[in-house]
């Protein structure tokens, strides 16, 4: 539960809706709404074409140059659906991370990031072998699988407040 005791949808007025009518509005007229929604599906497509090099060189132990850099490109994917998610934030509630309609996303978000960037620390350090490094991405995919679901959930929470709201 997010702090103050508000549910998770709660909007800033306590409503139980997912936006306040200026939260709402802002959400509508930034570009960065745009922006959020054009990496999301992009980040899901690098994601895809990384999964499936990435299982491609478990099974086979062909292709690890080519997993490892797709695995390196969704990161930098990450990173930057990250950062600007944390400017729709920002413009949207006031707050670049932890607005509490999307507190749990963001807490999970550091989640996913940080798995993301232990494999980047592990392959430039050597501190895994390439099956362990393989193995790694696979936990960041996973958990990054779960936190698409939450956002997913959102968007359609989102969608469902709006109707609401008619």
């Amino acid at each position: 539960m997010p702090m103050g005791g508000q549910k998770e949808h709660d909007g800033a007025d306590g409503s139980g809706r997912l936006y306040t009518a200026d939260q709402r509005a802002r959400r509508d007229a930034t570009r960065w709404t745009l922006v959020q929604g054009l990496l999301a599906p992009f980040q899901f497509l690098v994601f895809l074409i990384s999964l499936a090099l990435v299982v491609r060189y478990l099974v086979s132990g062909d292709g690890y140059s080519a997993a490892t850099l797709s695995i390196v490109i969704k990161t930098g994917v990450l990173y930057l659906i990250m950062v600007t998610g944390a400017i729709w934030e920002k413009v949207v509630f006031g707050q670049y991370l932890f607005a509490p309609a999307f507190f749990w996303e963001d807490v999970f978000s550091f989640a996913v990031i940080a798995l993301h960037t232990a494999y980047i620390l592990a392959l430039f350090t050597g501190g895994l072998d390439p099956r362990g490094l393989m193995f790694l991405a696979l936990a960041a995919y996973l958990a990054y699988v779960i936190n698409a679901g939450q956002f997913l959930l959102k968007l359609r929470a989102a969608r469902l407040d709006m109707e609401a709201a008619a």
